[in-house]
């Protein structure tokens, strides 16, 4: 019988967890019955972000608890050091210095992302305000959180980013950021793996986050009008398949085979399974080769 908590009695962070992927990470984390800490910077009591978005660390928490797990609502900043110092205090004395998994999701870089412009023509501050955003946070979590881990000599960290080949993501600092996080996860590997902690990257694929379907004009009911729009949004996927895919490295006992590497929903579903929230298992990297290989070139081998 296959066990549907396979992550009943652990204890997970998702920073980042808000919404979209991170959100996805931390409700199915839950479902598999662990202890979740989600944080960010949007919150019933304090408002939310400047990315004015009506999401909130408490109704991720609660969409937690709903799934089968605890959720436990923290309002962290992750540019600050103070603060995600006390957080990482925090779990140490709730969880008597339990931590099973560290997912590195902060992002809040797409109202900052030029699309159009190549590096000389964009706004310098805003593009390395892209990189502490998306990457120094990532860094300043590890530094922090990592102890946790490493005392245990278990666990596993993942850095969510987009894309897991070298191809060019089409702007300058966007491009950077989810590169880096890559290399943030291949360097954490290195230096973890004599402590038995496994750190991966995970990308999802055509990711149908709260803002894409606003940027649509669609809900999660009627998503598939937005393929009008956008061919390609047919072949997307919810957070919640993002969600299923660290939920099964998480569960892996096995996972220190994996180590280092940068992984894709597209590859996990077919090891591990999983599907997405309306049994489908989309794979974007096969609609790719089908679709859009001939314009604009295959994705590449996996980092």
């Amino acid at each position: 019988m296959t066990d549907t908590r396979p992550l009943k009695g652990r204890v997970a962070l998702v920073a980042g967890g808000t919404r979209g992927g991170g959100r996805g990470i931390a409700v199915e984390l839950g479902a598999a019955g662990a202890t979740v800490y989600v944080t960010g910077r949007s919150s019933r009591t304090a408002g939310p972000s400047d990315l004015d978005r009506p999401e909130t660390i408490e109704a991720t928490a609660e969409k937690v608890t709903a799934a089968g797990g605890t959720g436990i609502p923290v309002r962290v900043d992750h540019s600050r050091p103070d603060e995600v110092r006390a957080l990482a205090e925090r779990i140490a004395d709730e969880q008597r210095g339990r931590l099973d998994v560290l997912v590195n999701s902060v992002w809040g870089g797409d109202p900052l992302t030029d699309w159009e412009n190549p590096l000389w023509q964009q706004d310098l501050e805003t593009g390395l305000r892209l990189l502490r955003q998306a990457v120094e946070t990532h860094v300043i979590t590890s530094r922090f959180v990592l102890p946790l881990l490493v005392a245990r000599k278990s666990g596993l960290v993942v850095e969510v980013t987009d894309g897991n080949t070298a191809r060019y993501r089409g702007s300058f600092f966007y491009d950077l950021a989810k590169s880096a996080v890559i290399r943030l996860a291949v360097a954490q590997a290195a230096e973890l793996r004599p402590f038995g902690v496994a750190a991966v990257a995970v990308t999802p694929g055509f990711l149908r986050s709260e803002a894409l379907l606003d940027h649509f004009g669609v809900t999660e009911d009627n998503w598939r009008d937005g393929a009008a729009q956008d061919p390609d949004f047919a072949h997307s996927e919810t957070p919640a398949y993002l969600g299923r895919a660290v939920a099964a490295l998480a569960a892996d006992p096995d996972v220190m085979a994996k180590t280092g590497r940068a992984l894709a929903t597209w590859g996990l579903y077919r090891e591990y399974g999983f599907t997405d929230a309306d049994g489908t298992q989309p794979d974007f990297a096969a609609h790719w080769a089908r679709n859009l290989e001939e314009q604009y070139g295959p994705l590449g081998d996996p980092l």
